[in-house]
């Protein structure tokens, strides 16, 4: 936690904002969290979580798939569909903070909406979806914790 007298950078801010939102999560496999932002604005979040309607993880057990679960959208999906579900909000040019390095599948969207930089806290599991994200000209930051 920040201490209350150091006004943390934007970057920070960003990701505590994610920690918040993965506690709305339903995967306890994994909680993560989302953020997009555009000129340090919050534009749209997301958590791992079923579709609306349908049961989560939390509640009736996982759904994998080659050791992964199927069952929820991913938090950066899930920012990226809350965007355009309330509002239509474009991404082209914004940031997506994320607790978490994308997966490749979630690279993809974020190539194909138009984000242009990602900044995550940790690695996960595999990272050649960050290579990807930099062979498409996003940038990539790994926030210094």
């Amino acid at each position: 936690m920040v201490s209350q007298n150091v006004r943390p950078t934007v970057d920070e801010y960003m990701l505590q904002l994610c920690s918040v939102v993965a506690t709305r999560g339903t995967c306890d496999r994994l909680r993560a969290g989302a953020v997009v932002a555009l000129d340090r604005r919050v534009m749209a979040t997301g958590y791992n979580g079923s579709p609306p309607g349908m049961p989560h993880c939390d509640d009736v057990g996982h759904e994998l798939v080659d050791t992964h679960c199927v069952r929820t959208i991913h938090s950066e999906h899930n920012a990226i569909l809350q965007a355009a579900k309330f509002g239509g909000i474009g991404l082209i040019g914004t940031t997506l903070y994320t607790l978490y390095s994308p997966c490749y599948q979630c690279a993809r969207y974020i190539i194909g909406v138009g984000i242009k930089e990602v900044v995550y806290g940790e690695e996960y599991r595999d990272t050649t979806s960050l290579e990807y994200l930099i062979s498409a000209g996003v940038v990539v930051r790994k926030l210094k914790t």
